[in-house]
C-alpha cells in the first residue's frame, strides 16, 4: 500500500518560498533514513536533503542555507521548507524513505530508497 504521499508543490517566482509535505505511512515511519530527492526531465535524480532518526540532517551544497528538512514528532509527516528559490530548483520533488543512510541519499547520483512518493512539481520562474 502507499507509504509516502507528497503535497505542496506549485509555481513561484524566484526568491519566493514553498513548503513541501510528505505524509508518511505507518510501515515506514521508523525508517532510519528519510529525505527529499529531485529530478528534472532527462536528467538523473539528485538528493536534496536527508534526516535520520537522531534528527541529524544533511543537505546538498546547492540548497544549503535555503532549504530546511524537518519531521513532526509523531513521524507522520516529513517537510521541506524551501526559501530563496531559484529557477534551477525547478524539478519534480520526491519523498524517499528506507534508504541506506542520509549522506548517500544526498550525495549519490540516482540514490536508492525502499519507498518513493509519487512526486510533486516545483516550478520557479
Amino acid at each position: 500500500h502507499v507509504q509516502l504521499v507528497e503535497s505542496g508543490g506549485g509555481s513561484v517566482q524566484a526568491g519566493g518560498s514553498l513548503r513541501l509535505s510528505c505524509a508518511i505511512g505507518e510501515g515506514t515511519r521508523d525508517d532510519w533514513c528519510m529525505g527529499w530527492v529531485r529530478q528534472v526531465p532527462e536528467k538523473e535524480r539528485e538528493g536534496v536533503a536527508g534526516i535520520d532518526n537522531n534528527g541529524r540532517t544533511v543537505y546538498a551544497d546547492a540548497v544549503k542555507g535555503r532549504f530546511t528538512i524537518s519531521r513532526d514528532s509523531a513521524k507522520t509527516t516529513l517537510y521541506l521548507q524551501m526559501d530563496s528559490l531559484e529557477p534551477d530548483d525547478s524539478a519534480t520533488y520526491y519523498c524517499a524513505s528506507a534508504c541506506a543512510d542520509i549522506d548517500t541519499l544526498v550525495t549519490a547520483i540516482n540514490p536508492l530508497a525502499g519507498y518513493w512518493g509519487q512526486g510533486t512539481q516545483v516550478t520557479v520562474s
